[in-house]
This record gives structure tokens, sequence and C-alpha cells, in this order.
């Protein structure tokens, strides 16, 4: 079991290359694989009401976690291919996103920021 980030991206990075599947492997394929997986995530949910999807049977919450764990792996390899850190790029958003979002005008609301401006 991976321990962290890294060790899963090389984890994924040596399943890839034992296969010889990096040639297939560009950010174009890559991220439609990844919408793929998303899609199939959101099928696990497509007639559910909201409280069925918080409480998940074993059998779901089993098929979740694969789809989320196949998006999650294409994401990865996406950031690999374009040798993009995901951490500092996730805390840029997030800075970002405390300028688009401040707490005064967003707090409990579900606008998109270009509503408030």
């Amino acid at each position: 079991m991976a321990d962290s980030l890294q060790d899963l991206r090389n984890k994924i990075n040596a399943f890839v290359a034992k296969r010889d599947w990096a040639q297939f492997h560009t950010p174009k394929n890559l991220a439609m694989a990844m919408i793929v997986e998303a899609a199939e995530l959101v099928e696990q949910f497509q007639w559910d009401t909201p409280q069925e999807s918080l409480q998940l049977s074993a059998k779901k919450r089993e098929a979740v976690s694969h789809e989320l764990a196949d998006t999650f792996v294409y994401l990865l390899r996406i950031a690999e291919v374009l040798e993009i850190d995901l951490i500092a790029a996730t805390d840029a958003k997030i800075k970002l996103n405390a300028v688009k979002y401040p707490i005064e005008k967003a707090k409990g609301s579900n606008a998109k920021y270009t509503e408030y401006l």
C-alpha cells in the first residue's frame, strides 16, 4: 500500500511502464479517460435521492470507491505527464478561490462568484 502521494505516483508509473502504456498517455487521452471514469462515478448516484447518496450499501460503497480510484489515477497520470505538482497547484487554487469567494459574501451560499461581483 502506498504511504504518500509520491509512493502512489511511483506505483502507478511502474504499472504503466511494465505495460508500455506511456505511449498512449497523452494529456488528451488521459483527460478523456478521466471524464469517462467520472461519468461512471456519477452513474452510481444517478437516480438516488440526496439522502440515499449519503447512505451507501457495502456493495455500492465499493463500486463508488473503484470509480473514485479510476478517476484519481487518471488525474495523477495527467499531472505526471505534464509535470504539474498537484499539491502546489491545489494550494495555489485554494488561494485564488479565497479571493473569488470571500467569506463575507460566500458563507452559506452556493452562488457562483460572478453573481456577487
